[in-house]
Order: C-alpha cells, then sequence, then structure tokens
C-alpha cells in the first residue's frame, strides 16, 4: 500500500505585483479575505486533508508569514486581560495550525525551481503542492480526493478545471483520457500556456498537486520554458510519459474554487464567502441586492 503522505509545500515567494501598491511592505499572502489572510486558508485546506507538516517557499520581504503562523505574546495578553476570549482563542489558533516550516527561494526562476527547493525537507516521499491564489471551498474537497487517487494508483496527480476555451491561454493545459472513474483522467500531455486558440483542450490545471518524489530527479535536469522560468508543468510532462514511475493523472474539480490571484476576482471571492457566512450572510445579501438593483 503507498504511505499516506503528511507533507505539504505551499510556493510563497511571488512578488505580487498585481495587487501593488497594497503589496509593496505585505506579502500578496497576507491580503485579507473577509477575516483571515488568504494563506490561512490553505493552510487550514492542507491541515483538512491530514497534512499537518508545511513548508512554506518564502522569499524577501515574506516574514509577516512566519509572524502570522508564531506566537504573539503581547496581543494574547492583552486579549486574555480584557477577557475578549473569542478574539484570543482565533488568534492561538492560526499558532497552533501545523508543524510551520521555511525556506527561501532565493532566485524567482519559476515554480518548478520552487517546488525544487523543497527537496530536502520532503526527502524521498510522495508529497503535496497548494498554491495559494487558489482557495478551494472546504464544503467541497479536493485535496482529500488526490490523496485517495494516488494511493489508489501509486501516481502523481494534478488538479484539473474546465474553463472557458477562451481562457484556456491564461492557465497551464492537459491533454486527458478518460478513466472509469468520471472525476479521474490520465494526462497524456500537457502545455503551459498556449497561445489564444491552441489550447488542445480546456481541461486547465489549479493549483493542486500530489506528486511522486521522481518529480524532483526530473526538476533538476528542467530547462527555463515559457518566461524564462522552471515551469512544473514541463517537469510533470516528462513525468507523465514514464509509466514506470507512475505517470501523471488529473482529478477533474467541479465544486467552488475561489481565485484570489487577480483583482476582480479577489473581490468576487471575498464576497461569495462572506455571503455564506452565519454573521455576515443574513445581513450581507439583501443588501448586494438592494445594491445590484441601483446599478441598473
Amino acid at each position: 500500500m503507498t504511505p499516506r503522505i503528511s507533507k505539504a509545500v505551499i510556493p510563497a515567494a511571488g512578488l505580487g505585483t498585481r495587487f501593488l501598491p497594497a503589496t509593496k511592505a505585505m506579502p500578496k499572502e497576507m491580503l485579507p479575505v473577509v477575516d483571515k489572510p488568504a494563506i490561512q486558508y490553505v493552510v487550514e485546506e492542507a491541515v483538512g486533508a491530514g497534512l499537518t507538516d508545511v513548508l512554506m517557499i518564502t522569499g524577501r520581504n515574506k516574514n509577516a508569514l512566519e509572524n502570522h503562523f508564531d506566537r504573539v505574546g503581547e496581543l494574547e495578553a492583552t486579549l486574555e486581560a480584557k477577557g475578549d476570549t473569542e478574539k484570543l482563542a482565533k488568534v492561538e489558533y492560526s499558532t497552533g495550525l501545523a508543524d510551520m516550516h521555511y525556506v527561501r527561494q532565493g532566485d524567482p526562476l519559476g515554480l518548478g525551481h520552487a517546488v525544487l527547493r523543497a527537496h530536502m525537507h520532503v526527502g524521498r516521499q510522495a508529497f503535496a503542492v497548494l498554491l495559494g491564489d487558489d482557495i478551494i471551498d472546504p464544503r467541497d474537497p479536493l485535496l482529500e480526493r488526490m490523496i485517495d487517487v494516488h494511493e489508489s494508483h501509486n501516481t502523481s496527480v494534478i488538479a484539473l478545471l474546465e474553463v472557458d476555451p477562451a481562457q484556456a491561454h491564461l492557465y497551464g493545459v492537459a491533454t486527458i483520457e478518460p478513466t472509469d472513474d468520471p472525476d479521474v483522467v490520465k494526462v497524456v500531455d500537457l502545455v503551459e500556456k498556449p497561445a489564444p486558440g491552441t489550447a488542445p483542450s480546456n481541461y486547465a490545471v489549479i493549483g493542486r498537486y500530489v506528486l511522486r518524489p521522481e518529480i524532483f530527479d526530473i526538476l533538476e535536469h528542467t530547462a527555463p520554458g515559457k518566461g524564462g522560468e522552471i515551469q512544473l508543468t514541463d517537469a510533470l510532462l516528462e513525468l507523465a510519459q514514464q509509466p514506470e514511475n507512475g505517470g501523471v493523472y488529473g482529478v477533474v474539480f467541479r465544486g467552488r474554487r475561489y481565485d484570489t490571484g487577480d483583482r476582480l476576482d479577489y473581490i468576487k471571492a471575498i464576497v461569495q464567502l462572506a455571503v455564506d457566512r452565519d454573521d455576515l450572510g443574513p445581513e450581507l445579501r439583501p443588501w448586494l441586492k438592494e445594491f445590484a438593483a441601483r446599478l441598473d
């Protein structure tokens, strides 16, 4: 039986230039989505799937990420003295969420390079990669399903989403073959951000991966690709052509996903998550309806 994986890798070294000037002094991963930083949703997802050993790949000016998951003694003491147990519990929750580790990427050489920086920590075992721009609704578990497919097929697994063909050029795109499971496909080809109108399908790769350790061997010799960066997509294509190493399978996700990597989609994500909250939704939903009516 394939051993249950326990380690998650979260690349978080990007500069967040699409959100300037907000990200001039604050990591984009710390931008709030309702009342939690985006990165906490991702760590919570990993923990919910049983991955409590989390390695974050960071860069310069990312100290706020480490601080968020660390103790803040003065704040905790102040809240305790005030008797504000609700806020104190929220602060302490992020501190004890997972066994957090950090390593810097150094040179910004692409996602593939960031994943390779996890080699020493992960070792020769399978692991998950979660990108912070994609928040997966906990009511629609994706990572758990990917881990199940990895265990049953002893393969690397990527998350796929059917997108509007006109938007396919914004993603890595997979060519697939069906399997006996309606949500599981075999990946036979991958291309990173194809030119508009040339995508081989509308199955886009989104930011969740469960990878066998052979990916490190491939990344060691993967040449820079699209954008002059070491692309994880290129390494996955090589792995897909290695049946002796399990190939690559995909889980087609049809649940709720919130994109926080684009300014407009970030705003939509906040609204979508807030309307479903018991503490915010009852007041927010009627206000949204009134506001939308006024737009006409």
